[in-house]
C-alpha cells in the first residue's frame, strides 16, 4: 500500500468522524441492508446446498452410490466457497461505504503480487483441488490412497484433502503434494481370499468344498445385497513345501470388500474344518498308548535285593 493511500484513507476518517447525525444514520441503514442481503445469500447458498444432497439421494441408506457422493461433495464445497464469498463481498460494500476503497484494494494488488512469490504452493494446492473436483477423482466418503497416507475422505477443500484412517488417525493432505491417487471405492470392489491348505490335501476337494460355501454365501439375503457379481474361486495360487494357497474373489459394492472378505474366511474356516480339511502345520490327532506291566513284575518279591553299603 502506498503513503498517498495511507494518507487519503486517514483523511476519509477524518472526513467520517465530522459527519453529522443524519449522515451516520443513514451510512447504518446501508449496513444493515447490506447484511440483510448477505444474510438471505447465506440462506440460499445452504439452500441450494441441501437440494442438491437430496437431488442425489436415491432413498436407500445402505449403499452410497458414486452421483451421491459426488453431489454430497459438491453441497460441502458450496457450503464453504459459498459463504466465505458472501461474508467478503458484505465486507467489502460495508468498509466502502466509509472509506475508499479503491486505492486499498490497488495497494492490496501489490502486496498480493510480492506475497504471491512466497505463496506458490498454496497457489498450487488450490489448483490441485480445483482439478480433483473436476474430474471427480474421489469424493467424500471414498476410501483412497494419496500422498502416502490412506483412509476415507472426510473433507475436501480448495487447498486440503482430510483422511480418517483405519486407527482413527486423522492426515491433513495439501492438495499440491498428492501426486497420485488410488481410489479403492470407485465404481466396485473385490473381495480377494487366499485360503492355505495343507500340501497333503486333494486340491480338487479343496476347490470343491470351497465353491459349495461361495454359492452358499451369495444365496443369503444378508450378504447377496453386497455382492456385484459371481463368487468363485480361481484355483491354486501358489504352492511351498508343505502347503498350497487356493485363491477366491468375490466383487462387491464399493466398500464392501472388506466386510465380505473378513466373513468368507469366517465361514471357510468352519467348512473346512467340519470337512476335516487341515491348513499348513495342522497335523492328524496322535493317541499314545502306554502299555499296563503285569503284577508279578510290579511286586516287591520281583525286585532285585538292595545292598547295603558300609
Amino acid at each position: 500500500m502506498s503513503l498517498f493511500s495511507v494518507q487519503d484513507a486517514l483523511t476519509r476518517i477524518a472526513e467520517l468522524l465530522r459527519l453529522d447525525g443524519a449522515e451516520i444514520g443513514r451510512k447504518l441503514g446501508q449496513v444493515v441492508v447490506i447484511w440483510a442481503l448477505a444474510w438471505i445469500a447465506l440462506r440460499v447458498v445452504r439452500l441450494a446446498a441441501a437440494r442438491i444432497e437430496v437431488a442425489v439421494d436415491d432413498g436407500d441408506a445402505s449403499v452410497i452410490t458414486l452421483r451421491e457422493k459426488r453431489g454430497t461433495t459438491l453441497a460441502h464445497l458450496l457450503r464453504t466457497v459459498g459463504r466465505g464469498l458472501v461474508v467478503i463481498v458484505a465486507l467489502l460494500l460495508t468498509l466502502n461505504l466509509f472509506v475508499e476503497i479503491g486505492p486499498l484494494l490497488a495497494g492490496a494488488g501489490i502486496l498480493g503480487l510480492a506475497v504471491s512469490f512466497g505463496a506458490q504452493s498454496l497457489v498450487k494446492d488450490f489448483i490441485a483441488g480445483f482439478f480433483f473436483l473436476l474430474e471427480n477423482q474421489f469424493a467424500l466418503g471414498d476410501v483412497i490412497e494419496a500422498a502416502g497416507k490412506s483412509g476415507v475422505v472426510e473433507q475436501i477443500t480448495l487447498r486440503v484433502v482430510v483422511l480418517r484412517d483405519a486407527e482413527g488417525t486423522r492426515h491433513v493432505i495439501p492438495n499440491g503434494e498428492i501426486k497420485t491417487v488410488s481410489n479403492k471405492t470407485s465404481g466396485w470392489g473385490r473381495a480377494l481370499i487366499d485360503i492355505a491348505v495343507g500340501a497333503g490335501e486333494d486340491v480338487d476337494r479343496v476347490i470343491e468344498v470351497a465353491q459349495d460355501e461361495l454359492g452358499k454365501f451369495a444365496a443369503t439375503d444378508e450378504w447377496s445385497q453386497l455382492l456385484d457379481g459371481v463368487a468363485e474361486v480361481w484355483g491354486v495360487e501358489s504352492l511351498g513345501d508343505n502347503r498350497m494357497v487356493v485363491r477366491a474373489v468375490a466383487r462387491t459394492r464399493p466398500g464392501a470388500q472388506w466386510g465380505v472378505a473378513r466373513e468368507l474366511r469366517r465361514r471357510l474356516k468352519v467348512r473346512f474344518d467340519a470337512e476335516g480339511i487341515r491348513f499348513p502345520g495342522a497335523t492328524a490327532p496322535v493317541q499314545v498308548h502306554f502299555a499296563q506291566p503285569n503284577a508279578d513284575a510290579a511286586s516287591p518279591a520281583a525286585l532285585p535285593p538292595k545292598t547295603a553299603v558300609r
